[in-house]
């Protein structure tokens, strides 16, 4: 009689986030290479477009599920009902708002606020417990560099990616001797949908791909902490940072 030998099951990603530009090139990144994918987002018509896309490309089949990252009560629900654990789970869920919409209005602050952190913060912390029960997993979460310094022009986006910049990095060094990999990731400007019409430096602005590809790399081969996916920005925020509040305050930044 011949011996069957089980096939060996393929990693699994789950992407929160999955209709943005930065969300399709990062499932695209790990489904080619050799990832199945699960993608998760607010708008199930628009990710089951991306979901095409990645199956046309790659031959497998992708799953999408509908989540509201404001809707932290359901949260519970949701990872309960995956088809099983992920190995991996990437937020790229990220809401830019308008500053002069957000400092008057209340509510549309709090949408600002609960996208960027309270949302991506309660869902990874959610996997962090369940990884850590495993003994095994990644979690990735995309913040920004405009949470290193609030800024006149973008205060209130920035206080929240700053909240779940320091929500990873507590994160992390709770999980540091459990097994459990946090990555965070820093695009910068990026060349999106969201930033169209925007006058971004070239130096300084990535592209979708680039940043699937840097989580991809981050996350599952170099294993990094923190990554800005275009080094420069260590040293712009460096001298960003370094500048005395007296003289940044008179700064139109």
């Amino acid at each position: 009689m011949t011996e069957t030998v089980p096939v060996p099951m393929r990693k699994l990603m789950l992407l929160v986030g999955a209709t943005s530009d930065i969300g399709h090139a990062t499932a695209l990144a790990y489904a080619q290479g050799g990832w199945d994918v699960i993608l998760a987002a607010r708008d199930a018509a628009a990710a089951s477009r991306n979901a095409a896309d990645l199956t046309a490309r790659t031959g497998r089949p992708v799953p999408v599920l509908t989540l509201d990252i404001t809707e932290t009560t359901a949260f519970t629900a949701f990872v309960d009902g995956l088809p099983r654990l992920p190995d991996t789970v990437v937020s790229v869920v990220g809401l830019l708002g308008t500053q002069a919409r957000a400092q008057s209005d209340l509510d549309d602050a709090a949408l600002v606020m609960r996208s960027n952190f309270e949302g991506p913060s309660l869902l990874l912390g959610l996997f962090a417990e369940r990884f850590a029960a495993r003994g095994s997993g990644t979690l990735v979460g995309v913040s920004s560099v405009a949470g290193e310094r609030g800024r006149a022009s973008n205060y209130v986006y920035g206080a929240a990616k700053a909240g779940f910049t320091a929500f990873l990095s507590g994160l992390r060094n709770r999980l540091a001797a459990s097994g459990i990999h946090v990555l965070t990731v820093k695009p910068g400007f990026v060349r999106t949908r969201m930033t169209a019409g925007m006058p971004l430096p070239k130096l300084l602005t990535a592209e979708p791909a680039e940043v699937g590809a840097a989580i991809f790399r981050g996350a599952e081969v170099s294993r990094r902490d923190v990554i800005y996916v275009r080094p420069v920005w260590v040293l712009v925020m460096a001298i960003i940072r370094a500048i005395p509040e007296r003289v940044f305050k008179r700064l139109k930044l």
